[in-house]
């Protein structure tokens, strides 16, 4: 499973991979996680406010921080 954090790198964008990895974890889920802070690739998914979740190339919440259980939602979706 790719994880990707698509923003900035400002204080929301952070605290949006510190839960996603922390939901992974507490799901045993093996993740790789990327970063993804450049405007023109962000644009690609079609995101015009970060930060963004995406999940296997699925756009899964952009514009806000959902919460750690929203979070195991979309993964668990995933699966």
């Amino acid at each position: 499973m790719v994880i990707k954090i698509l923003g900035s790198g400002c204080p929301n964008c952070k605290r949006l991979e510190e839960l996603a990895r922390e939901a992974a974890k507490e799901m045993g889920v093996e993740a790789v996680f990327e970063k993804v802070q450049d405007v023109q690739r962000i644009m690609g998914y079609g995101i015009m406010s970060t930060p963004a979740l995406v999940i296997d190339e699925k756009v899964k919440v952009y514009g806000r921080v959902p919460n750690k259980e929203t979070i195991k939602k979309y993964i668990d979706e995933e699966m």
